[in-house]
């Protein structure tokens, strides 16, 4: 007799849109998880910076879980004070290095709360990042 088929596009139309959900779905995941492969793990290594007087900063380095995994001797960190490398203020076995509780002296450039002092730590893997950053 009749042939009944109102519902068939109804039907048609919500598996579409569901069909479409789940691959939107899945190119955001796809997307998201890739940009998030690229970060690199958190290094916890302490150094602590402190202004001794006008003209001199003393670092001192308290190691930490990836202490050991720092380069050797003066190529450990890499010490800027108002974004040029620091000086040396003292003898030159008074540098910063892996060894915990080394102590580095730097001479101070600006008046005393204006010296911007980065310690970036350079790590066996070829990769440096920043340690300490701090106005003293």
């Amino acid at each position: 007799m009749y042939k009944r088929d109102d519902a068939v596009s109804p039907v048609i139309g919500v598996i579409l849109m569901v069909a479409i959900t789940v691959i939107l779905a899945a190119v955001i995941a796809a997307f998201v998880f890739g940009m998030a492969g690229g970060v690199d793990k958190t290094r916890v290594v302490s150094v602590v910076g402190e202004r001794l007087s006008p003209e001199e900063i003393k670092i001192t380095n308290y190691g930490g879980q990836d202490a050991i995994q720092l380069l050797e001797d003066e190529n450990a960190f890499n010490v800027t004070i108002n974004g040029a490398p620091a000086v040396l203020s003292r003898e030159e076995e008074n540098v910063l290095k892996k060894t915990v509780g080394s102590i580095g002296y730097y001479e101070a450039t600006e008046a005393i709360g204006q010296d911007d002092v980065i310690v970036t730590g350079n790590f066996l893997d070829g990769k440096s990042s920043v340690i300490y950053s701090s106005k003293l």
